[in-house]
């Protein structure tokens, strides 16, 4: 069995600032040392483009972004393009797969498990879909409505970059863009299934149990703090 995983709650962060972080934590993760960790966080706005994604589905081009204070980057990990904000829980989990299980498609079902089992226990059913449809959708409606993202990038066995799941955020920035780059997608939050508030920290704890149940292992949080001197 995997030894635990060190979870922190990183709170309100700039992009740039854990995408700097998770690259940092990575290389001693390639070289067999460190703990696997799950880092959680809330972003500035920003629109990330994946590997896999064109510019055009940015519906109002760099400068419309500038415009309403939202970040653009380009970054290496998987899919296409997706908008991070407040109120959306972001989970990148820093993973040596050699401890866990060295199957990337493996490793993204994964994923998507645990924002399924999260969202089951804030009381919202939901559903993975196959094919280009990846992530997690709403699965009491026959409608494009999804809730949570995936994408992640793995090298040497080494895991990085994660998921995103609504829980409160405004979602309207999600119509300047292309979600993942699915015409006809309605994008979707905890809070608006639900017609409740859903604080974060319920949110947080409901990924970290999920976390922990789908891949077998013990979560220890750690202080974010101890992080700051790593990126």
């Amino acid at each position: 069995m995997p030894g635990p995983v060190l979870w922190s709650d990183l709170g309100r962060r700039p992009y740039v600032d854990v995408w700097r972080l998770q690259r940092a934590l990575v290389e001693p993760l390639k070289r067999g040392e460190g703990p696997d960790r799950l880092l959680l966080v809330e972003h500035e706005p920003v629109v990330t483009l994946g590997r896999s994604a064109e510019e055009e589905h940015v519906l109002v081009g760099r400068a419309g972004l500038t415009e309403r204070g939202i970040e653009l980057h380009r970054v290496e990990r998987g899919g296409d393009v997706t908008y991070h904000g407040p109120g959306q829980l972001v989970g990148y989990p820093i993973l040596d797969l050699r401890r866990h299980r060295k199957d990337v498609r493996w490793y993204s079902e994964s994923l998507t498990e645990v924002m399924v089992r999260a969202l089951a226990r804030l009381g919202v059913v939901a559903t993975a879909r196959g094919g280009r449809d990846t992530g997690v959708w709403l699965a009491d409606t026959r409608s494009r409505e999804k809730i949570g993202m995936l994408g992640v990038r793995v090298e040497r066995w080494v895991a990085y970059h994660g998921f995103a799941l609504n829980i409160s955020a405004d979602l309207t920035p999600f119509d300047l863009i292309v979600p993942c780059g699915l015409p006809g997608v309605t994008t979707t939050s905890a809070e608006a299934a639900l017609g409740r508030d859903v604080p974060m920290s319920e949110a947080r704890q409901a990924v970290v149990a999920a976390f922990a149940d789908v891949f077998g292992v013990v979560l220890q949080r750690a202080d974010s703090s101890q992080l700051e001197a790593v990126a």
